[in-house]
This record gives structure tokens, C-alpha cells and sequence, in this order.
């Protein structure tokens, strides 16, 4: 372990090398940081840091850089991430409870994440697996034919178009809608169709073909949408940052839905941050790059994640305050909706 005066060097060297994209070196540090020590021992502490790789020297110039061993350390004994201001968090509130459905909840935070931290923001939908049904609405179209409402917990919101084999009365509709939301309020959306499986008895003889064409479409839309499904923003930052690998390799990781789940990580506790830096990254693609993600959701549940990537090069207090406010944020609304 380092002691808290090269713990200290080594936190100025990753500030100002965010800062200024420029080598560091220990008179600058001498000069800028009140390390309360000559630039003598600091170039001591520095060849230290340099031994055990913390930084690294790039070009014969004197400047030294952190490397990603020295970056998980600065992280990992960050005092404090910086959080938002009173006005950013306000804009935050105010932005996103302007949403009015689940796809502009999730679109609108994409660009809030690029916004906040000049990074690409990626957002998880809520998976289906993890959600529970809110309610089912049957609405009549024609005689033979009803619209069919699926709304979870999440907001998320499913509509089909079913054909129904014979004309039915609307009391007749009612009474089946009614019969859904008995059964199904609040079932997990894994546990939908060996809940529904009895509904047909539960309806008059001649409601049970109705019921059973309404069901069998039910399931298939569960089926069809249980996909991950993650969007991303904010790309345009990746031309101003700087990437020890190609810019072309992490746009082709962008696009692979995959590999973006496979880096939100695994789901940990709501709103636990979790940052993956540089090699640590199993994606070869992605090893100039770090991942700062949260989980969000409802209550004490996590339903989905959020996150940033940027180059190692990441200002990590502020990005890891912002990406924790607005998963926070995310999951008030989506609680609350």
C-alpha cells in the first residue's frame, strides 16, 4: 500500500492530467499542489509510483501519466465524489418529469448523461424479466376486433391489435378485462403465463374462445419483447477525447448490444456505482476506455442500468456523482409514475 504522501502525488497527477491532457511532472506539482514538500522528494515519490506502476513516462519528455492501475487506485480511495449543484439538480428534476412515457424517460436521460459528463451515455431499458404487471386494458375497435394494453410497473407500455374469432358484447369484454386484472395485478411478467392459464374456466362457455385468441396474443407479445434493449448517446464526445486505442473499434462496440449489457456490469446494489477502467474491460476493443455504471429502479428493486464511457482520461469524481444522481432520479420517476 502507498502512504498518504504519494496517495497524494499521485491524486494530483491523475487531476492535472484530466485537466491538461499534458504529462505531469514534479515541478508543476510542486508549483500547483500544496503537497508541503521540495520537488526533490517528489520526483522520489514519483520514481516510486513509476516502480510499483501507478504512472508511466509516454515519450522521453519528464512529464509522467497515470496508468490504469494508477487510476483504480485514485478511485477506489476517492474521500468524496463531487456531487451536483443545487441548479443542476433542479434542471435534472424538472427535465426528466417532463417525460410522459417510459421511451422518452430513457431518451431523455441518454442525453441528460452526455450532456452532464461530455462522455457516450448508455441506458438499459427495464428488463421484463425484473417487471410486473401493472394493469391490462381491452379496448373494442370493431366488432370482431380489440386493442390490447399490457402496462408494467415501469412504465412500459405494449399494444396489439387482436382479431377475435366472433363479435363480442362490451359487458362480455368488461367482464374478461376484469377477470385479467384479478389474476394479474402485479404479477412478475415471468410468471404471466402460468398465472393466465386457468383464466378461460374461470369465464362463461361461450367467452372461452374470445378469451383464449386475447391470451395466446398476451403471450406472444411477452416472448417478442424479451429482449434487452439499450440505447446509447452523446457519441459526438468521443472526437474531442483521446483514445490510446482506435476510435473505430469502440464505435463498433457501441453498436453491439451485447457487449454494452456485458459492461453495465452485473447487477449489484441500487444505485452502487461501479467503475471498470481501461484493460480491466473485457472487450479488447474497449481497453483505451472506462465505464462508470448504477443501477436504477423502483423501491429497493433494480430493474435496469445506466452509465458512461469515456476515455481512462475521465474526470472519475464528477462523472460517478452524476451518473449516481440521475439513476436516482430515474428510479423516483419511475416509481412515482
Amino acid at each position: 500500500m502507498l502512504d498518504d504522501r504519494k496517495l497524494a502525488v499521485l491524486r494530483a497527477i491523475v487531476e492535472d492530467y484530466v485537466s491538461t491532457n499534458e504529462p505531469v511532472g514534479s515541478k508543476a506539482l510542486a508549483d500547483r499542489h500544496n503537497l508541503g514538500v521540495s520537488p526533490a522528494t517528489i520526483r522520489n515519490d514519483m520514481a516510486a509510483l513509476e516502480e510499483q506502476g501507478y504512472i508511466t513516462q509516454p515519450h522521453t519528455s519528464a512529464g509522467r501519466v497515470p496508468t490504469d492501475k494508477g487510476y483504480r487506485l485514485f478511485v477506489d480511495r476517492l474521500s468524496q465524489i463531487k456531487p451536483l449543484s443545487g441548479a443542476e439538480r433542479r434542471a435534472i428534476e424538472t427535465f426528466l418529469a417532463g417525460a410522459v412515457d417510459l421511451d422518452e424517460i430513457v431518451m431523455r436521460t441518454v442525453r441528460l448523461l452526455a450532456q452532464l459528463t461530455r462522455q457516450v451515455a448508455v441506458v438499459q431499458y427495464p428488463s421484463l424479466t425484473r417487471s410486473s404487471v401493472r394493469h391490462v386494458e381491452i379496448v373494442p375497435l370493431a366488432e370482431r376486433r380489440v386493442m390490447l394494453v399490457l402496462i408494467t410497473n415501469t412504465g412500459r407500455v405494449e399494444q396489439r391489435v387482436v382479431d377475435l374469432p366472433e363479435a363480442i358484447a362490451d359487458d362480455r369484454i368488461a367482464n374478461l378485462r376484469a377477470v385479467l386484472n384479478a389474476c394479474l395485478d402485479g404479477c412478475g411478467l415471468s410468471r404471466v403465463p402460468e398465472t393466465v392459464a386457468d383464466v378461460p374456466e374461470r369465464l362463461p362457455p361461450e367467452d372461452r374462445p374470445v378469451a383464449a385468441t386475447i391470451l395466446s396474443v398476451l403471450l406472444e407479445t411477452l416472448v417478442e419483447r424479451h429482449e434487452e434493449k439499450i440505447v446509447f448517446g452523446g457519441t459526438a464526445n468521443l472526437a474531442a477525447a483521446d483514445f490510446s486505442v482506435g476510435l473505430r473499434d469502440v464505435l463498433e462496440a457501441l453498436e453491439e448490444q451485447v457487449v454494452l449489457i456485458r459492461l453495465l456490469g452485473e447487477t449489484g446494489g441500487l444505485s452502487e456505482l461501479t467503475v471498470r477502467i481501461g484493460s480491466e474491460n473485457p472487450y479488447s476493443g474497449l481497453r483505451g476506455t472506462s465505464i462508470v455504471a448504477a443501477g436504477y429502479g423502483s423501491g429497493d428493486k433494480e430493474l435496469a442500468r445506466l452509465g458512461v464511457l469515456g476515455p481512462t482520461r475521465m474526470d472519475y469524481p464528477v462523472t460517478m456523482g452524476a451518473v449516481r444522481a440521475v439513476a436516482r432520479y430515474v428510479g423516483q420517476i419511475l416509481a412515482g409514475s
